[in-house]
């Protein structure tokens, strides 16, 4: 149902909610000693309106993305505007909320209000309906879904029973009763009430409700606030704290209920792993049944936890009120919680600060992204940034005890001879006012003390387990691991004789995807380097919804990439604040901090050795039983007629039910056996039984598990014998996966060739080079912590089936309706026929040369059936031809050839022209081609990736038609800059003709954070530059070039040192901010020209 004050457009073509984020400016101006004054107020007006460029307007200039304040009551003016009389100050809650402009609804509001207080043991003192307001500041989208906006106040009430007619349509299992509550402090049972009409009134929304705080907010400009609200616009409204915040909605659409600040934070980033906590939370709420905090309450009446208004900053706001309303932890850790500072890789850190981190992983991962992170209950006040520091918050701190703190300086006027400190958050620190004690507590102090409250290493050493420290002894031979890795007995195997090994792992390898150029291309090159082997950027075959080959379901996911507002991070220069460690194993409630909460096991990989994943069943005596459960299917089991017709009237095959299944044993195995540790396993799959895909089978349990809120007690793990590459690994854990452990991929190593060491060493490097890679991939979405990334789902998914998504990846983005279950079976009936063929190889073969097969994903082959490229041979040579002869035919049969080729490849070669339902227009009102041509550009390419040919050919052919050609982000020769005169222009092997006032000029210039031939001659030279606020193609990773490619011209054009490897890091621009690229560019026009530089990229 659409709300009035929120009309965001359901999903429809490119457009889903989903995706909307926000990035934003955020403030606080406060009186540590708790005075109340009407400066505060107007201090934080002016930092708002001041801010303004850090908000966002819409079409009209009166409509904004949102802005809002929260300060502490006002006590005194509230009671000169109430017509009753409210208790003594901290004795009643106050709070503004949004209700229908209907009449009968609001009235309808305002009994459920009522009804609900009672049954919580409050009572409603009085409502100030309607709240003064001027609707006339307010923008034409603004004023359209205005809400009716209400002032109610709350006390401690009697604990009398309902009436007959509410009891008699009272819910049994919403049943709330005013006795469970009795001794709740008055703020927890604000915070009941809140909840209890959020879940059932959606058109009522609490912008706050406590005896503390207050929230005015709504969809204005930052100079409306005070406009609008004439609460805020009075003179005798005053208070000692003020949070202010302007909501920029990236690519949203704002509401009134969006608007910033929440009941306890106001938020400045974006959550990055959204999906992953969203899911935690709910099947936590599992594990949260009681606490004492609420007394004797169902706190089941109170989930979900998400009050579900399409909003990061809101779902986190929910987390942490509820975690604050337990009463177990004060908000300063909480937030500590949920935005731990990066405390993994460092030794210099205090043991106990460490111990303490580590305690509250076990308990809840990291919430990933940019943030700075401002909260309050009114008892104190902080602010945090993320990890990496990727936002900026400065702070004044003056004479008379009052402290200034904003996205920027220079947002409040502060003489500066009363200004006592100056300072900057940092990264993963936190800035504390504590009211009681009125004074500001600094990052070092304030974590000491909660790390210090308990003595949470005695809890690790105690409960923990490490899985590192539980390795049983290596295997003294490559015999040994072989037969390990195949379950062979002991002495058993003749390691010696390659041939038969592989004779028996081949059809295995063929079964699950391997192919040669895999492994010649992707797995060779970490056994031998121990890093992720370098490609060319893009592929020119088909999507795997377009195939004619079989393909895995992990080739219908892209990883999703940071965006301009939301930096990626260098995973090598930034290595100390990324981690793989992750603890596993049953979660604890979140409500009570206890010893055995951090009862589980940490893993320093997700990639488990051999040894690591045999110590996974040697933790039973700990706590931790492990069931196995098998993921394949019988070929045996589709030979019944009767069977066959079955699952087609229900529209079922072998795959789906072996999901279910799995689903079924596996809620088996934790409700009946107690597991703590699921492993689903390949172990079983060959020539009588099919495998199950790892990433369908983990997607649907993870799934599964999450419905029935069992996930969080308990691990998964994965025996792929069909995941060997770093994307394989990525899909896996982050659509829930814990640890895999890919031990058929562990035996192919076996057949890398040039290599001799022995398997163990091989098994390490390709460890290596998968850790560095999952490292690499996080860092591209700005995650740092694999713990957090784990079930984020950050893919999209193209041509997958709606029946597949829903089922194994609910919530994943996706594109294209396509592959369903019944495409999965027959892709895996095919690859069974080609590791078991049904007729024998011939007798002349020699079976010891038989090879994997070469389905040719990289290189074109033109043999067999093999995949089809948009890049072929002859369609190559037909292009030389016609741009070599001039000639019509050759063209002709080169664009013939080229768009029967898209048709099978692209998805718009799937598009057509409908010329029945188009009006011809007249030649005459058709802009020329020629002045069409002056709008074209070319991809930006940079030198280095292509040749000085190629590249000097685009430029001087863009310039001839009055286009434009970008030199992508390798600079360019200054040779180029001059015109030429007519002649011959040696290019190679041929000669060009040149006209006089030809030039090799491009009118477009990147600059990228490696500045790569950046130079003043360079800038001046530029009609149009590109600015680039984050990579674009290879997200956190632009402008690579391996050391080989450096040399001669292209290492002088980029002004760089022959043989060195050259890549752009991600820069860490305050991007959403227009003061960065603002002030980039005019650094870069002092160079240049008088014409402003355009385009960000």
């Amino acid at each position: 149902m659409a709300l009035h004050w929120d009309q965001t457009p359901k999903k429809q073509g490119l457009y889903d909610p989903s995706l909307e984020s926000d990035a934003c400016g955020v403030g606080a101006v406060m009186d540590m000693n708790r005075k109340k004054s009407r400066k505060t107020l107007t201090d934080a007006r002016d930092m708002a309106v001041r801010m303004t460029h850090r908000g966002a307007k819409q079409a009209h200039e009166d409509d904004g993305d949102g802005v809002g304040i929260m300060i502490s009551v006002p006590d005194e003016y509230l009671r000169s505007c109430c017509g009753f009389t409210l208790p003594p100050e901290g004795q009643y809650g106050v709070g503004n909320l949004f209700l229908p402009r209907q009449e009968d609804k609001r009235e309808d509001a305002v009994k459920l209000v009522e009804r609900m207080a009672r049954r919580l043991g409050l009572q409603v003192i009085g409502w100030r309906t309607p709240l003064p307001v001027n609707p006339l500041v307010l923008g034409p989208y603004a004023k359209s879904t205005e809400p009716f906006v209400a002032q109610v106040f709350v006390g401690m009430g009697d604990t009398g029973e309902d009436s007959a007619a509410e009891s008699a349509v009272k819910s049994k299992a919403n049943a709330l009763s005013s006795g469970e509550y009795d001794g709740l402090p008055l703020e927890t049972r604000l915070f009941l009430l809140r909840r209890a009409v959020a879940l059932r009134a959606r058109e009522v929304f609490v912008c706050s409700l406590s005896c503390r705080t207050i929230t005015y907010k709504g969809q204005f400009k930052p100079d409306q606030l005070f406009e609008y609200y004439m609460d805020l616009k009075s003179e005798q409204c005053t208070a000692f704290l003020a949070l202010v915040h302007s909501r920029f909605s990236t690519n949203s659409f704002p509401s009134w209920n969006r608007a910033h600040p929440f009941r306890r934070i106001a938020h400045n980033g974006e959550i990055n792993t959204l999906a992953g906590n969203r899911n935690s939370i709910r099947t936590r709420e599992a594990l949260m049944t009681n606490s004492k905090a609420f007394g004797d309450a169902p706190l089941e009446a109170f989930f979900p936890v998400d009050e579900d208004i399409g909003s990061d900053s809101a779902l986190l706001d929910n987390v942490v009120e509820l975690l604050l309303a337990a009463g177990t932890r004060d908000l300063a850790e909480v937030i500590m919680m949920v935005i731990p500072e990066a405390w993994q890789n460092t030794n210099l850190m205090q043991k106990e600060k460490k111990d303490f981190y580590k305690y509250l992983s076990c308990v809840m991962e990291p919430w990933d992204g940019p943030a700075l992170v401002c909260f309050t209950d009114g008892i104190q006040f902080g602010a945090t940034l993320d990890r990496n520091g990727l936002r900026p918050g400065r702070f004044y701190i003056t004479k008379d005890q009052r402290l200034i703190l904003a996205s920027e300086v220079g947002v409040v006027d502060v003489p500066p001879e009363e200004v006592q400190f100056k300072g900057r958050l940092r990264p993963g620190k936190m800035l504390l006012v504590d009211f009681a004690e009125g004074r500001l507590i600094e990052d070092t102090e304030l974590k000491m003390r909660y790390a210090t409250k308990k003595p949470y290493g005695d809890f690790l050493k105690n409960n923990s387990v490490e899985l590192k420290d539980r390795l049983g002894p290596e295997p003294k031979s490559d015999a040994a691991l072989i037969e390990e890795l195949l379950e062979e007995e002991q002495g058993s195997l003749d390691a010696t004789d390659l041939t038969t090994i592989n004779k028996r792992v081949l059809p295995l390898l063929k079964y699950c995807g391997y192919t040669y150029e895999k492994m010649d291309m992707l797995i060779a090159p970490m056994v031998k380097t121990g890093a992720e082997p370098l490609g060319s950027m893009g592929q020119d075959m088909p999507l795997a919804c377009l195939s004619k080959m079989p393909r895995q379901p992990f080739d219908y996911f892209s990883q999703l990439f940071a965006q301009a507002t939301n930096p990626p991070i260098d995973p090598i220069r930034e290595a100390n604040v990324m981690s793989l460690m992750c603890p596993i194993g049953p979660e604890r409630s979140l409500l009570e901090p206890s010893p055995d909460a951090c009862r589980r096991v940490f893993l320093d990989s997700p990639i488990l050795c051999p040894r690591r994943y045999n110590a996974i069943f040697g933790l039973e005596a700990d706590g931790f039983p492990t069931v196995v459960l098998d993921m394949t299917y019988g070929l045996n089991e589709s030979t019944s007629k009767a069977r066959q017709a079955d699952r087609a009237i229900r529209g079922n095959n072998l795959l789906k039910e072996r999901l279910d299944q799995i689903c079924k044993e596996a809620e088996a195995a934790i409700l009946g056996d107690g597991a703590a540790v699921l492993v689903l396993s390949h172990r079983k799959a060959g020539q009588s039984r099919v495998p199950v895909s790892s990433l369908l089978a983990v997607g649907a349990l993870h799934q599964d598990l999450i419905a029935k809120k069992l996930r969080a007690k308990v691990a998964l793990i994965v025996e792929a014998a069909d995941a060997y590459e770093i994307h394989h690994f990525c899909c896996l854990l982050g659509f829930g996966c814990d640890a895999i452990y890919p031990y058929l991929c562990y035996l192919s190593l076996l057949r890398v060739r040039g290599c001799q060491l022995p398997l163990n060493k091989r098994i390490e490097n390709f460890r290596s080079g998968s850790d560095s890679g999952i490292l690499k991939v996080m860092s591209k979405m700005g995650i740092s912590c694999l713990q957090s990334y784990k079930g984020a789902q950050l893919f999209q998914a193209v041509g997958l089936d709606k029946e597949v998504i829903s089922r194994c990846f609910t919530g994943c983005k996706f594109v294209l309706n396509g592959a369903g279950f019944n495409i999965f079976s027959q892709d895996a009936m095919e690859l069974h026929k080609l590791a078991f063929p049904e007729r024998p190889v011939p007798a002349l073969v020699d079976e010891e040369v038989e090879e994997l097969d070469d389905f040719g994903e990289y290189h074109f082959r033109s043999i067999h059936e093999t995949e089809i490229h948009m890049n072929t041979p002859d369609v190559i040579y037909k292009m030389q031809e016609a741009a070599k002869t001039n000639s019509a035919d050759a063209y002709k049969m080169f664009s013939t050839w080229q768009n029967k080729i898209t048709e099978q490849t692209e998805i718009r070669g799937q598009l057509e022209f409908r010329d029945e339902e188009c009006s011809p227009v007249p030649l005459n009102e058709v802009e020329p081609a020629v002045e069409i041509v002056k709008r074209f550009c070319t991809g930006a390419a940079s030198f280095g990736s292509i040749s000085d040919e190629a590249h000097r050919a685009m430029a001087i052919a863009m310039n001839r038609i009055g286009g434009k050609s970008n030199t992508g982000e390798g600079g360019e020769d200054p040779m180029r800059f001059t015109q030429l005169e007519a002649g011959q222009f040696n290019a190679g092997a041929v000669q060009w003709d040149i006209k006089g006032g030809d030039t090799f000029r491009s009118k477009i210039k990147q600059v990228a954070s490696g500045r790569f031939g950046v130079t003043a001659e360079y800038l001046a030279n530029a009609d149009e530059l590109q600015i680039k606020l984050a990579q674009g193609a290879k997200p956190g990773e632009g402008g690579e070039l391996p050391g080989h490619k450096v040399i001669g011209k292209i290492a002088e054009t980029r002004k760089a040192t022959p043989g060195v490897g050259l890549i752009s890091p991600p820069p860490h621009h305050d991007m959403y901010s227009i003061e960065e690229p603002d002030g980039m560019g005019r650094s870069h026009r002092t160079s240049r020209t008088p014409t402003p530089p355009r385009g960000s990229r």
